[in-house]
């Protein structure tokens, strides 16, 4: 790949991951409500559901996915479950504070599961590789150095993107100490997931 051709996909990358949607939503209430230390799984999720939708346009593979619309539209409402669950648990989620201390974490393999649903559910992602990375790549001359390269420049500009939002998110999280304001950070946190499985839901 030329480094034209990088610097424009890692652009136009940046811009849309950058951009508020379904995934940044339920990242940000995640670290506003729980705090950012077990965040690590999501976020893997996240990268590997991208990288999965980034081989299928790659490898020329869109016919798969379309093939297998029922599986993907399958994760797609459960991703959206999972996310309506957990609006439902931040939005009655008890507001003491202890030392600062935050409700128990949820488990590593259900953060996972839940970033891998939302990423792979999530059309606006589909549609980037599917639709928009075929206008700015000439994916038929892609070898298998190409996409290697490309993967690596796509988790490079994720873990900027997603670093960005969880700092922007842990610093608001500061200032919420009083059981008034845990409240209103849980139930805002619980809107903003709610809002990303409607997003996803309805698109």
């Amino acid at each position: 790949m030329s480094i034209a051709s990088l610097l424009i996909f890692a652009g136009t990358l940046l811009v849309a991951a950058g951009s508020p949607g379904p995934s940044i939503g339920a990242l940000v209430a995640r670290v506003i409500s729980r705090g950012y230390k077990d965040v690590l799984p999501f976020l893997l999720a996240m990268w590997i559901g991208e990288a999965i939708w980034l081989s299928l346009a790659v490898w020329g593979l869109a016919m798969v996915a379309q093939t297998f619309h029922l599986v993907f539209t399958i994760i797609k409402y459960v991703g959206v479950a999972y996310l309506l669950f957990l609006a439902w648990k931040m939005w009655t989620a008890p507001v003491e504070v202890h030392d600062g201390a935050l409700p128990k974490e949820n488990s590593a393999g259900k953060l996972f599961v839940t970033g891998l649903a939302v990423t792979l559910g999530n059309p606006k992602i589909m549609m980037f590789y599917m639709a928009l990375l075929p206008t700015i790549i000439d994916l038929s001359h892609v070898s298998v150095v190409g996409w290697a390269e490309l993967t690596g420049v796509m988790v490079l500009v994720l873990i900027i993107v997603d670093l960005f939002w969880i700092v922007l998110a842990a610093q608001a999280k500061r200032f919420l100490r009083s059981t008034r304001a845990m409240r209103i950070a849980n139930r805002t946190s619980a809107t903003m997931m709610a809002g990303a499985a409607a997003a996803i839901a309805t698109r």
